[in-house]
């Protein structure tokens, strides 16, 4: 297939066939997918996202922008690609109020039963994708599955692990790590436990924790500080700052062991960029990770 020159930064609404809008300005797991797809994507095809705040990389339009748009883009009807309620609404107002010539996709990763305000939005999809088996059984209308992908050529093994530790600053050491937002949700205190225990035990063995907590989990990252230090191990379970996207494959490859301890999750795309990385992943049996992970990757464990 062939490449489109780079198209990062600001994008011109008329050269668009494809439109993801991402209105959620806070961190969250479908943000966190666009950040990483959409470049690809924009590789392939005449796509950006409709977004309020994200980085300059990505190439991207104003949601402000798509009142003055032409009404069809340059193949036609555009796709609008929604992950959320508002997103969906957005794309029914542009599409019969605005006139704007719109084919309407909406993909889920939600595995909990939807509001009627929700299926009703979903009811006036032109096509449907879920994320994963268990996910589509929740949809109530015909859907194709397609599980996330990442970057294969981005998270890759490493040459030389010992190598990377030294550049990162980190000990020989038996490395288990557990990268993502930090709450309770993600599992992370449980992650904390249960490292306290293996730590005691084990004095060759680190954990590497790292992820953002927004405003309202800022306490109960503090609790976890705490926790730790109570156990006096802030020498051996570390909490790092969050590192780049373009950064994070490094920290998958100095690993030995990655856990996913996630309490629920819509699907998770740390434990497929682990594996990229060679790196065996343990996870719980919530969102897409069983469909993921395989006895020669990893093992499944009850949240």
């Amino acid at each position: 297939m062939e490449l489109r020159p780079d198209p990062a930064g600001p994008a011109d609404p008329a050269t668009l066939d494809v439109l993801v809008p991402n209105f959620k300005r806070r961190l969250s797991g479908v943000t966190a997918t666009i950040v990483r797809l959409v470049p690809l994507q924009a590789q392939q095809m005449a796509l950006a996202a409709v977004a309020p705040d994200l980085p300059d990389t990505l190439p991207q339009i104003r949601p402000m922008q798509l009142v003055t748009m032409p009404r069809r883009g340059p193949s036609g009807a555009r796709v609008w690609h929604a992950r959320r309620n508002t997103e969906m609404l957005a794309g029914l107002a542009l599409k019969h109020l605005l006139r704007k010539r719109l084919k309407m996709v909406f993909t889920s990763a939600s595995q909990r039963k939807h509001t009627g305000y929700t299926k009703w939005l979903i009811s006036r999809m032109d096509h449907l994708i879920a994320t994963s088996q268990k996910t589509a059984g929740y949809l109530e209308r015909p859907a194709d599955v397609i599980l996330h992908g990442i970057d294969v050529s981005q998270f890759t093994p490493p040459t030389d692990r010992a190598a990377l530790r030294v550049k990162l600053n980190l000990p020989d050491a038996t490395l288990i790590g557990c990268y993502g937002r930090i709450r309770a949700q993600m599992g992370t205190g449980d992650f904390v436990d249960a490292m306290i225990q293996v730590l005691r035990d084990r004095p060759n063995v680190h954990g590497l924790i790292m992820g953002r907590a927004t405003e309202k989990y800022l306490d109960y990252e503090k609790a976890l500080r705490a926790q730790i230090s109570e156990a006096g191990l802030t020498d051996r379970l570390h909490m790092l700052p969050e590192v780049p996207v373009h950064e994070m494959a490094d920290w998958y490859r100095v690993l030995d062991l990655f856990v996913a301890p996630q309490r629920w999750e819509g699907f998770g795309l740390t434990p497929l960029e682990a594996m990229a990385c060679g790196v065996p992943t343990l996870a719980t049996t919530v969102g897409a990770f069983p469909e993921l992970i395989t006895k020669r990757t990893g093992s499944l464990i009850p949240p």
